[in-house]
């Protein structure tokens, strides 16, 4: 790739999960941004080529927080030195948090100190998310009455995400209402001088379409920092190239990479449930795992995985599923402790992953934001190329491998895609 030069990028973000990442870096190109997402702080000696917008993905949603300030203090110095005007915090379009953080805690360390209050807003209308009165629905269903409140890690039961962040951050959280933003950057622009004067250092911004996105990331881009989701992002994006900061261009498409794929979920969403069913349905081989052995035999089972995959021949596909229903996640947690399960889960799929590479496959659908981090980690992939989108916020990427060749990786948060997303991820990986 060309040598990255200094200055050029206009747009910087943070992401504190990899499919995250994946999922902004898919809305700014679709914006007709060159974006390239980088795993974790880039080295001095990676070569980038030049772009528009770089996303640096972390592995911060589920850590103590004060580990999150600082990855994500280091990420934001350093996109601010690359001359990024902007710098968004990209969270989770569901808010993924708990009462202690990370999003607050992450926020009072960015926040610039000569800005207005900081937008907030995880709204993406495109993967049925929507903000209204301060609260946040799935569908149409709020927050804490979706399959999100059975989450493993950060399972989530208070939709009024003023309350929830409130209880996280050092600002005084407040609102910006759905009659401003629908009445446009006018009163948007008078509402967030008001809650200024009034002490606020935040507000969660009200959003039910794109258009209401592309009001507020209008209004973002004047400022230094902000905090949502995609939707956010793609607004802002889209109102960098409206301004004529950014000339769009259309992406390349990726070379298809051929040969065998594998499918590693972690994820225990419905939405991956219901797809992994769908695979098996198809005829893909799919082994399951059991998850009351995995803290305990880890080892073990990585071994039986190797053997079961070898054993299958020329497959074109197989699909491993540490992945279980709410019910069974439960009593896992109930008896190891839910970060000891969560952890033995990703670091199992991330040797499974090593196996599968060592073995020669080079085409990996992953589903899981934690175990999407495990699974890249772990095949050493330093930054991605952005291609086609596959569903809404999962697009097809080539990683950069150890080896120095490609690797195609889909990176796929737990609810996102329809039932018959895998098959159509690893078409779109050729």
């Amino acid at each position: 790739m060309p040598e990255h030069k200094a200055g050029r990028i206009v747009l910087g973000a943070v992401a504190d999960d990899y499919t995250g990442a994946t999922d902004l870096a898919n809305s700014f190109a679709r914006a007709g941004l060159r974006t390239i997402q980088t795993i974790g702080v880039p080295d001095a000696a990676l070569p980038l080529a030049e772009c528009d917008a770089i996303v640096i993905a972390l592995k911060s949603r589920s850590i103590p927080a004060d580990e999150a300030v600082a990855l994500s203090r280091k990420a934001h110095d350093w996109l601010r030195v690359q001359g990024c005007a902007h710098v968004l915090f990209k969270i989770c379009s569901t808010f993924d948090s708990t009462d202690a953080g990370n999003i607050g805690p992450v926020m009072d360390a960015l926040k610039p100190s000569d800005d207005g209050p900081v937008i907030v807003c995880p709204a993406f209308p495109g993967a049925g998310r929507s903000v209204y009165q301060g609260h946040l629905f799935v569908g149409d269903r709020l927050l804490s009455e979706s399959p999100l409140r059975h989450h493993p890690l950060n399972p989530m039961h208070d939709p009024d995400l003023v309350r929830v962040l409130g209880r996280q951050s050092r600002q005084r959280i407040g609102r910006l209402p759905f009659a401003a933003v629908e009445a446009g950057a006018t009163a948007v622009a008078e509402c967030l001088a008001a809650r200024e004067a009034e002490g606020y250092g935040a507000v969660i911004a009200d959003a039910l379409t794109d258009g209401h996105l592309d009001m507020l990331g209008q209004s973002a881009s004047r400022q230094g920092f902000s905090v949502g989701g995609s939707g956010l992002g793609a607004g802002i994006a889209r109102a960098l190239v409206r301004a004529g900061t950014i000339q769009p261009e259309e992406g390349d498409a990726l070379a298809p990479l051929g040969g065998q794929g594998a499918v590693l979920c972690g994820s225990c969403s419905a939405a991956t449930l219901a797809q992994i069913n769908a695979a098996q349905e198809s005829g893909m081989p799919v082994m399951r795992l059991d998850a009351m052995r995995i803290p305990g035999e880890a080892q073990a089972l990585r071994a039986e995985v190797r053997d079961w995959y070898r054993g299958l021949g020329e497959n074109a596909a197989v699909l491993i599923a540490a992945s279980a229903d709410p019910r069974e996640v439960a009593q896992v947690q109930e008896r190891f402790g839910r970060e000891a399960a969560g952890l033995a889960i990703e670091r199992l799929i991330a040797g499974v992953a090593q196996d599968l590479f060592a073995d020669g496959i080079r085409r990996f659908i992953v589903a899981g934001g934690e175990t999407s981090g495990a699974v890249t980690d772990a095949l050493g992939v330093e930054a991605l190329l952005i291609g086609p989108e596959i569903a809404p916020g999962v697009p097809a990427t080539h990683g950069l491998a150890p080896q120095g060749g490609r690797v195609g990786l889909v990176l796929k948060s737990g609810n996102f895609g329809k039932r018959e997303f895998f098959s159509q991820a690893l078409q779109a990986l050729g």
